[in-house]
């Protein structure tokens, strides 16, 4: 045997292979092929197990997700990502323990959980009383202002106008300013890009300066839309939009430093348009981005 090795250049490695697939009894095969033992063992313990080599790859796809999301995705969409683009079934424990392993931690964003107050302003009605469901598009509408910092321009101002069914940001607007024509920029923009000229929408703001404007409340009849808003001292009455301000400092905000407004403002479209409503999936949404999950449902206004 070690004669018929020696001439047909056979490896050791080919050798420990052909006698450990074929279940050939080892001390007898290494003998016949003039292998020692301990030599056939290491070659055993170095090569990968069907559980490494999967372990490898799952590690490798986590890695893409993560890094395609800029850090953001936690363990639960990372899993749900694995299933869906990779065909890797994975425990979500698993894939906890092997972003540790590769120090991946996502970006936190905490769960919106407001004051309440239970005070009322009668004057002004809360049509949508936190019933924040839906059957379809523009219905309800929800919209609110978020400070940003820049280092040469000081405080800026984003308001921004979700639909509550696809939680899609379907018109912004940010200014040095924050005033009402802020607000009503954000309002006229989402309503342009759902082609909205007279439709019954609730639109849900608080009650600040800007949304209590004789500007903003003219906007809002030009184009038959029902205003709501919150009651005093309760912002979870407009928790859907407070959730995306959160969201959006969180992961970009936060980690970004902005020199100037217009340096910001770029920054600020390439996460809305570019990122989150195209991009990042929603657990609320059975893990599908703001984008296909209007497509799916046959919605398709916006590009």
């Amino acid at each position: 045997m070690s004669h018929l090795r020696t001439q047909g250049q056979i490896n050791n490695n080919e050798l420990v292979n052909f006698i450990r697939d074929g279940g050939y009894e080892v001390r007898l095969s290494c003998r016949l092929f003039g292998i020692p033992k301990s030599t056939f063992y290491d070659i055993v313990n170095a090569t990968p197990s069907n559980r490494e080599i999967e372990t490898e790859a799952i590690e490798m796809a986590i890695q893409d997700i993560y890094q395609a999301s800029d850090g953001i995705y936690g363990a639960p969409k990372i899993q749900f990502l694995l299933s869906r683009d990779y065909d890797l079934h994975v425990g979500l424990k698993r894939v906890q323990r092997l972003m540790l392993k590769n120090n991946l931690r996502s970006i936190v964003v905490k769960k919106y959980r407001p004051q309440t107050n239970n005070d009322v302003v009668y004057n002004r009605f809360n049509i949508l009383a936190q019933d924040f469901s839906t059957t379809g598009a523009n219905q309800k509408w929800v919209t609110d202002i978020t400070y940003i910092y820049t280092v040469r321009d000081g405080w800026t101002y984003l308001a921004s106008v979700m639909d509550l069914w696809s939680r899609r940001i379907i018109g912004y607007s940010y200014s040095t300013t924050m005033d009402a024509h802020l607000v009503t920029t954000a309002l006229g923009n989402a309503a342009l890009n759902r082609r909205i000229k007279n439709q019954n929408i609730i639109v849900h703001t608080d009650l600040g300066a800007q949304y209590t404007s004789a500007e903003f409340e003219e906007a809002l009849h030009q184009m038959g839309m029902a205003h709501s808003y919150s009651r005093k001292g309760t912002p979870y009455d407009n928790a859907g939009i407070e959730s995306f301000h959160s969201i959006i400092k969180k992961e970009e905000v936060y980690v970004t430093t902005y020199q100037t407004a217009k340096q910001a403002s770029i920054r600020l479209f390439q996460y809305i348009e570019g990122w989150y409503n195209r991009k990042r999936i929603h657990s609320a949404l059975s893990y599908m981005t703001p984008k296909q999950f209007e497509e799916t449902n046959g919605f398709s206004l916006l590009n």
